[in-house]
């Protein structure tokens, strides 16, 4: 379940705008805020299968973009590719690799 959560939570901040307001609230209450569909229900007044129904629609529109966009996968290649760079500069000892990678991190990672 830590899994999917993480998962969800990674797919929502690169897509999430691509969602309506009211699947961004669920998907914030539920995955962000913990409360169980009942919970949610409760508050905005609807039934729990609602809830349940527009949680499963919503994340699976997240995971068609993800398949379609492919941004997560791209940020955690260019991560990684910034650790690899990163091993090469502080095994060459070059002095000015610190600045390399401060500034790579933040060209890739606002």
């Amino acid at each position: 379940m830590l899994l999917k959560t993480t998962r969800m939570v990674n797919l929502f901040d690169f897509y999430g705008n691509l969602l309506t307001e009211k699947q961004k609230l669920m998907i914030d209450l539920y995955y962000y805020h913990d409360l169980s569909l009942g919970e949610i229900s409760e508050q905005l007044n609807v039934t729990r299968q609602a809830i349940h129904d527009n949680l499963r629609r919503s994340e699976k529109l997240l995971e068609y973009y993800e398949t379609k966009l492919h941004l997560m996968e791209r940020h955690r290649n260019s991560l990684q590719e910034i650790n690899k760079l990163e091993s090469l500069l502080n095994a060459k000892d070059i002095k000015d690799g610190q600045v390399i990678i401060k500034d790579l991190k933040e060209f890739l990672i606002p």
